[in-house]
Formats: structure tokens, sequence, C-alpha cells
């Protein structure tokens, strides 16, 4: 990878997934531009549903992206971050169907389709998050990477609600509700609670449900994760913040539909340093 490429994504990364960026800083130097074109293409596909007006330009942007990475290298040549993350995949042999898992994925953003349940909505996560994150430790620590695929699975079903729970404002706006239909009708809710009346009781239970899940697969996550090598742990530090949004969340209530959640860059920082230093055993 020439090193403008690398910086390149390490600046967008920057600026687009700044919580992923920060984890790279406690991967080794050597390491740190393969992963953060990983995460600058997770933030580049996250973004396409924000620069279309249908889905179907949406849809054909993706089937570029996989025709891009099954192409090698001359596929992806003229897009600096196809380029730079063709590299990575080759340098690390990276399993390409997981690309292909996560774009398929990805195309439940372009729509506003109702998300049918929770099996669903962790499937979602799974082949989002939670791949990126086995990725991410296939690139620090292969073989150790594969005992702490449970702790992956669970660690980005944690991150991922904790990063729908922070865009509420966004998808409500859009239409888009991905609390899964099943945990609405559990608790006396629906769609219309979330999306258009934004508050209410029925609402407060439908988003105190959905915060719960995100804050029971943290605590499996982390239980999951005890006695991981130091050399894996950057790979998982972006799913340790999900418990300190999940838990502003739960104080949120229905502010969450109408203001996004957040903590303070000091936490942010110390939880990423304290697990980084300590781990999670």
């Amino acid at each position: 990878m020439a090193d403008g490429a690398g910086i390149d994504d390490s600046q967008a990364l920057r600026r687009n997934d700044p919580d992923r960026y920060l984890s790279t800083l406690y991967a080794p130097q050597a390491l740190r531009p393969d992963l953060a074109a990983l995460y600058a293409f997770n933030a580049e596909i996250a973004s396409i549903r924000d620069r279309i007006r249908e889905p179907l330009p949406g849809e054909v942007r993706i089937q570029w992206w996989r025709d891009a990475l099954a192409g090698g290298e001359a596929a992806a040549t003229g897009h600096p971050l196809a380029a730079s993350l063709q590299a990575a995949i080759e340098r690390h042999g990276l399993p390409l169907d997981a690309f292909d898992r996560y774009l398929e994925a990805r195309i439940f953003d372009l729509y506003d389709d109702p998300m049918p349940s929770r099996a669903d909505l962790e499937g979602y996560c799974g082949e989002t998050a939670s791949a990126l994150i086995q990725l991410a430790a296939l690139m620090l620590e292969p073989e150790a990477a594969p005992a702490f695929a449970a702790a992956a699975g669970h660690g980005g079903c944690a991150q991922a609600i904790a990063g729908l729970t922070r865009l509420m404002p966004l998808h409500r706006a859009r239409g888009q509700c991905y609390v899964p239909a099943d945990i609405l009708a559990a608790v006396g809710a629906s769609r219309a609670d979330i999306v258009e009346a934004g508050g209410g009781e029925a609402a407060g239970r439908a988003v105190a449900a959905f915060v719960e899940l995100g804050r029971e697969h943290a605590a499996r996550f982390e239980a999951e994760a005890k006695d991981m090598p130091a050399a894996l742990r950057p790979a998982f530090l972006p799913a340790a913040l999900a418990s300190p949004y999940l838990e502003r969340a739960a104080r949120a209530g229905t502010d969450m539909l109408h203001r996004p959640v957040d903590i303070s860059a000091l936490r942010r920082h110390w939880t990423l340093l304290s697990r980084a230093a300590r781990g999670w055993g």
C-alpha cells in the first residue's frame, strides 16, 4: 500500500468514524493503514443512503463494490480506497465471502422496510459490525482470532445496536425503524410509535427493550472476551464503547428519538485506554 493511500484512508476514517479511528491507534503501526482501509470501507458503505434519493442507485453502488473486490487489484484500480482494501485483503488472506455477506446485509439500509425480528436484527449486526471485528482480528492475530468468534459476534451486536440508538433521530427522519417488529409487539408498541409519534409510553417501552437487547449482548461480549490476548484487543475496542453508549441511551429514554445520545470525549478515551491496557479479564 502506498503511504499516501494509507494516510488518506486514516484521515477519512477520523472524519467519518472517530471511534474506530481511535481504536486503530492502539494497533501496531504497521497494521494501522490496513485497519483504516477496512473501517473506511465500512464508513463509505454506511453513508450510501445519505447520498441517494432512490434505493436503486444505492444497490448499483453496492454491486460495484462487490465486483471490485471480487475482481482483485485490477478491478480496484482508479479508486484509492478500493485499491487499499483490496491490497489489505490479499496481504492478510481475508475471506471475500465475508465482504459479500456484509454488502448483502447493507442493502437493507437503502429501504424503509421494517426489521422483522430480533433474529433478523442479530443477523444484520452479525454480517456487518461483528464481521468487521472478525476481519480486524484476522489482520492482528490470525491464529488467535477464531477462538474469539463468539466475542466478535456479541460485541458486534452490542456495538451495532448502540450505533442504531445514536442514529434514531436520523432514521426517524427517513421513516426507518430498526427496532424489530417482534420486540415492538411484545411491549405493545408499533412502528408508528417510533417513526411518527416519537414519544409516549409505548415508544418508551420499545426503546427501553431495544437498549436492553444491546446491553444483553454487551454483557455476553465482556464475558466471552476474558483472557483475550493483548494483540487482539484493538480489533474489539470499538465494541468496548457499546456499554457506555447504551448506558447513556437508557437514561435518555424517548429523548434518543429526537437527539443523538453521546458520551464525553474523556469517557471515550478512558474506556479505550483501559481496555487496551487491561482487557476484559
